[in-house]
């Protein structure tokens, strides 16, 4: 493992050369991956439309707000990191499986490359080979490493390598393949739009009005809030590597970054996870509020989680007891 590296000085937002820039991915081409940045694209500019105020409603701001933290906090948050990537907890196979289908609605890809990325973030953290670590450029660790072609991320061999466990079962299998993950984000915007068009309809028997209710809910509900989860996401890569306090000497540059604790409901406190990634926590000190672990433990009480590992301190004290 390399040691912890001190961070660049001034010259790292801007994309400009240090002495601790590290170069990009060996495995990068500087080709645009249209199968990322067209969605990444097309979703950023159909979300725009929620600055005109034909498209706003109250239901939609609703939708939007509690949107971001459910989609972000039981998809990608609870589903996506710390159960199938890290194996924190178990869940039945049944739950396992509508949690994958709530983050494929996040369209931040399909389980498998999720997981097989992160698990390269884990491998190299702010390595070379680290998929998105900053010290390749702010714009890369945050978007940048999703728009272009990187063969030692993108690859059958890297997902049977890094994800096997997740491509086993046929569902996860299936989202893999092709457009079939953004064919389940498409039905479920769809149904957003007839639902909220419906809603008009029933609120007001005025066709104009269902037509508008239904945009209003598709543009807030669906399209601004995946932006918003997105950027909240990527944070974790980018801002949660560059600001923030490190308790733990870590041999990368995580960081505990409040700001972004606060938006993605606990996974901010980066530096406590890359001390101890398999935790299915990641609360040390008492300010340090991990939503995203309270609801494993509720889960868990309501017999909807096992096996939840526990923060490495209780682990040793648990231990100990063992022994003793």
């Amino acid at each position: 493992m390399h040691p912890s590296r001190p961070l660049p000085q001034g010259d790292l937002l801007y994309g400009d050369s240090s002495a601790d820039r590290l170069d990009k991915p060996a495995g990068v081409h500087f080709q645009l991956d249209w199968r990322y940045a067209l969605p990444i694209a097309a979703v950023h500019l159909l979300a725009c439309l929620a600055f005109f105020p034909y498209f706003f409603s109250w239901t939609g701001l609703v939708l939007c707000l509690t949107g971001v933290y459910f989609y972000g906090l039981f998809g990608i948050n609870i589903c996506y990191h710390r159960l199938l990537t890290h194996r924190s907890f178990r869940c039945p196979a049944w739950l396992e499986k509508i949690l994958v289908v709530i983050a494929v609605c996040c369209l931040e890809d399909a389980p498998a490359s999720w997981v097989a990325a992160h698990r390269l973030h884990h491998k190299d953290a702010d390595d070379q080979p680290d998929p998105h670590t900053p010290l390749a450029g702010f714009l890369w660790s945050h978007v940048g490493w999703l728009l272009t072609k990187n063969d030692d991320v993108r690859n059958v061999n890297v997902y049977d390598r890094y994800a096997r466990d997740v491509l086993r079962t046929p569902f996860y299998l299936w989202l893999q393949r092709g457009s079939n993950g953004l064919i389940v984000y498409l039905l479920h915007a769809l149904l957003y739009l007839l639902a909220g068009a419906a809603g008009g309809w029933l609120l007001s028997r005025d066709l104009g009005t269902a037509i508008q209710s239904g945009l209003s809910v598709l543009v807030w509900g669906v399209l601004l809030r995946t932006v918003i989860v997105w950027h909240v996401s990527w944070s974790v890569n980018s801002l949660s590597h560059l600001f923030g306090y490190r308790p733990f000497e870590t041999a990368e540059n995580s960081r505990n970054n409040w700001l972004v604790a606060a938006l993605s409901s606990g996974e901010g406190w980066h530096n406590n996870h890359h001390a101890d990634p398999a935790s299915a926590s990641n609360w040390i000190r008492w300010w340090e509020v991990d939503l995203v672990y309270l609801l494993i433990l509720g889960m868990e009480k309501l017999g909807l989680a096992s096996d939840v590992i526990r923060p490495s301190h209780q682990r040793r004290l648990r231990d100990a007891g063992t022994r003793v």
